[in-house]
């Protein structure tokens, strides 16, 4: 009777040390998470006070002046905007069809293996790399153009390249196989079921790592220095081949201003205005997500 006792004073007690972590980690996990959280709205509240009076429409429709109050930002908004519509067109086919062939057709050999671990080394290059990757090669080998649309774009592309493909394998790779097999069971060839059964379900999980690549490439100031991206332009890109600036460009040299109404007022409304694109594509593309997700 009192081994029976000591045994249950002993469980109970266990127990409660069992509780008491478990509360402890998670007010130290919520603590972690409200310290992100506050930090980051702390940070955009002090981004929007500083945009007021500078935010307007003459703001997002003029070009860059020289005087505070008449600077605009439409060249480096269109810029952007142009080359985000061309690193998406470039990477989501590239990266997906790399991704489709690497989990679905290629062997599990030693070549396999060997692009597996560099794609997976390319998604921690340094940007500037990526940068002088660009000059070198689209900028002085195949002679795009400094600065140019198609140059920004491709050289950003490779970047977020890897990001692209490493998600992509891994939606693909979580989709089960015994829908594969039934596919397969109904007579359905592989290309078929690649197309009907296994893009459909991997998707939204392509979509989502495709989202924070592009979120990622928007704010890429580097590689648009290396390949001589101007900082500012004066007109809206008309070509691919134009000179073409981007908004992270174009906050940084209002920065580098002497005037106080840049360093704060003008900066801050384009940093909010390049905030609310970011936010709008990835809204769209969450839409576009969760529409595959209703589906499947």
């Amino acid at each position: 009777m009192a081994a029976d006792t000591s045994d249950d004073s002993a469980a109970s007690g266990f127990g409660q040390i069992s509780r008491s972590k478990d509360v402890a980690f998670r007010l130290l996990a919520l603590a972690a998470t409200l310290i992100g959280i506050v930090s980051l709205a702390a940070l955009l509240l002090n981004v929007a006070i500083d945009a007021v009076g500078w935010l307007d429409w003459g703001f997002l429709t003029n070009p860059p002046h020289p005087n505070p109050n008449e600077a605009g930002f439409l060249p480096a908004l269109v810029g952007s905007i142009a080359i985000m519509l061309l690193i998406a067109l470039i990477t989501f086919p590239v990266g997906v069809g790399a991704a489709v062939y690497l989990e679905e057709y290629a062997n599990d050999g030693y070549l396999t293996r060997f692009i597996q671990l560099n794609i997976a080394n390319l998604a921690g290059v340094p940007s500037v790399v990526y940068g002088l990757l660009g000059l070198g090669l689209f900028v002085g080998l195949l002679n795009i153009g400094y600065g140019s649309v198609l140059a920004a774009a491709f050289t950003i592309a490779l970047l977020i390249l890897p990001i692209v493909i490493i998600s992509a394998q891994e939606a693909i790779r979580a989709v089960p196989d015994s829908q594969r097999q039934a596919s397969y069971g109904m007579g359905a060839t592989k290309w078929q079921t690649i197309r009907n059964v296994v893009l459909p379900r991997a998707m939204p999980g392509i979509m989502t790592g495709t989202i924070l690549a592009l979120g990622r490439a928007i704010g890429e100031t580097a590689p648009l220095i290396m390949i001589a991206a101007p900082t500012t332009v004066f007109g809206i890109p008309n070509s691919l081949l134009s000179k073409v600036s981007a908004m992270p460009l174009q906050i940084y040299n209002w920065a580098s201003y002497p005037q106080t109404e840049f360093q704060y007022g003008v900066v801050a409304a384009g940093v909010v205005t390049l905030l609310v694109v970011l936010l709008t594509i990835n809204s769209i593309a969450i839409i576009i997500r969760n529409r595959y997700q209703q589906r499947t």
